[in-house]
């Protein structure tokens, strides 16, 4: 009970109490003690139920008349003594009150105790988001669509009001607190069975490096999604068993890279992410100068990768210190100054680079050095990152080649790894493959399906796989290529290609043949149309479906 919104009501109001107790106490006495005349005119000594009777509706006011019979003289001034000390006794007590209700430690109780109760209700999968903003409203709003309930805990009043008039459906639990206080993520159901994950993306490493340790002192096994923007702290937050680490920065440098020497692995991740269409066109980088304006963190990870691929690079950067960071490269430069200076940009070899990418983390800079690049060199590819996440953005009507926003970046990766554990297992594993290999795929995913394949998961167990689990356990050997089956005609086959097998034991099998025989626990993922997921769904449950596909 401690610091429960009751024990505050009974602090807070003892005073108040004792006095209104006090004042009917005295003005019964009085109305005890005096004579009163009945209708016979003989002297009668009230009652202490008629005492308390009018007592109670003569201070409140009410005012019902002399009661039982019409008053003496003295006990009308004794009356009128009881009058105002009542009445002054339910003011001091209305004041406390109305004091109490606006008392905001109250108001912070009371909240906490209607978000324990939710927390209480809750009886479904649900995460638990640290912070609430842009980034972490669509986190919410993609878990909502997956049929994963979110539960917040989030310091400033304004974000909590900004989430309450979102009106999410299913409600939104919030709490008022610190995000990385052991109560506060006791109180959101860090040990509960139904606690999914926990989200903490805040812009400072060492809140993530906390919250981790928090987290996994309270629940050992519980599954945590961290933003970092460090190597070292990516490596902490791995050293403490941090499943889900995301660096939208190293990820960003990881698309570049990715779209100079294998924009087909470039298309098949954005595919796995639902973030465009196979057919979609790629923005494919050059290999020859590159311009890069500001050696920051997001910097570092392209100079590393434009080092990796042997690229001929200049950074332009306002700051003399990023001259020890980046001196013992050989294939990069560093040009201190403005990079919206013309001089600055003609002294980096503007006219004959052949892409720059502008990635300081302001916006307006960010613009004006497009526009100086352009008017110096009207052919050249254009990187840009956009910080400001807003519904409507004017770097879209920039004329940009390929413009990257971190927070998005954050939001997809750390959403998918979540909500979709296979397909960001799938992503990670394809990025050791080679262009050829992705260009493989992509002509098979649209020749074999179609330009936007869905991708579904199934895992072979009782409840989401029964019949092939049950076949599996008789001993029975069941094939992958049992999943292409069409119910519609047996000679015929279903657009299926099954990208990854997850075993039970954690080993992959990329793009594995159709004659691979199914163990039980394992997890397939699918590139499917929707006749086909029909038609797996019924093998996968039904008994019937299963023997006729089995059978034939």
């Amino acid at each position: 009970m401690r610091n429960s919104a009751f024990i505050i009501v009974l602090h807070r109001l003892r005073v108040p109490f004792l006095v209104l107790i006090l004042s009917y106490t005295v003005a019964m006495i009085g109305l005890l003690v005096i004579d009163g005349i009945d209708l016979n005119g003989e002297k009668y000594q009230m009652s202490i139920f008629d005492a308390f009777y009018f007592v109670t509706y003569t201070a409140t006011t009410i005012g019902f008349g002399e009661t039982p019979f019409e008053f003496t003289y003295s006990q009308r001034i004794w009356v009128t003594f009881v009058v105002y000390l009542s009445v002054l006794g339910w003011f001091y007590s209305i004041g406390t009150i109305i004091g109490l209700i606006q008392d905001q430690q109250f108001q912070t109780e009371l909240s906490r105790g209607m978000f324990k109760r939710q927390i209480n209700g809750l009886k479904q999968k649900y995460i638990i988001v640290l912070g609430y903003n842009y980034t972490t409203s669509e986190i919410i709003k993609k878990a909502i669509k997956n049929q994963i309930r979110v539960v917040v805990i989030e310091q400033d009043e304004n974000r909590v009001n900004n989430l309450k008039m979102e009106s999410f459906t299913p409600i939104v639990p919030v709490l008022k607190a610190d995000a990385f206080s052991p109560i506060s993520l006791e109180l959101a159901g860090i040990n509960s069975i139904y606690c999914k994950a926990i989200v903490t993306l805040f812009e400072d490493d060492s809140l993530n490096l906390r919250v981790a340790i928090t987290s996994k002192l309270l629940n050992k096994h519980i599954l945590i999604a961290s933003k970092s923007t460090t190597q070292s702290h990516s490596d902490n937050l791995k050293n403490l068993g941090v499943e889900i680490v995301k660096n939208p920065f190293e990820i960003n440098a990881s698309h570049i890279k990715m779209a100079i020497v294998a924009p087909n692995l470039l298309r098949v991740e954005r595919w796995a992410q639902k973030l465009g269409k196979l057919s979609l066109p790629i923005t494919e980088f050059p290999k020859g100068k590159y311009i890069v304006s500001g050696y920051g963190r997001l910097g570092h990870h392209i100079a590393t990768m434009l080092s990796s691929l042997k690229i001929d690079a200049t950074f332009i950067d306002i700051d003399n210190l990023s001259l020890t960071n980046i001196a013992q490269n050989k294939n990069i430069k560093l040009v201190i100054g403005d990079s919206d200076d013309r001089e600055i940009l003609l002294q980096s070899g503007i006219e004959s680079a052949s892409t720059i990418i502008i990635g300081t983390d302001n916006d307006t800079e960010n613009l004006s050095i497009l526009a100086a690049a352009k008017q110096l060199n009207k052919n050249i590819i254009t990187v840009v990152r956009e910080n400001d996440v807003e519904d409507f953005s004017i770097f879209k009507n920039a004329g940009i080649d390929y413009l990257f926003m971190p927070q998005k970046t954050l939001i997809h990766q750390i959403s998918n790894a979540i909500l979709n554990p296979l397909t960001n297992r799938f992503n990670d594993i394809i990025h050791k493959q080679s262009e050829e290999w992705a260009t493989k795929l992509v002509t098979n995913l649209i020749t074999q399906i179609n330009d936007d394949p869905l991708i579904v998961n199934l895992h072979i167990n009782r409840d989401e796989a029964p019949q092939l689990y049950q076949a599996i356990d008789n001993k029975q050997i069941v094939k992958l290529s049992l999943l292409k089956t069409s119910l519609r005609d047996k000679k015929s086959t279903n657009n299926l290609i099954v990208l990854l097998v997850l075993k039970s034991d954690g080993s992959e099998i990329l793009l594995p043949p159709l004659e691979y025989a199914l163990e039980k626990d394992d997890q397939i993922l699918c590139a499917l149309d929707s006749n086909a997921q029909e038609d797996m769904e019924y093998i996968a449950q039904n008994m019937y479906e299963f023997q006729y596909a089995f059978n034939n």
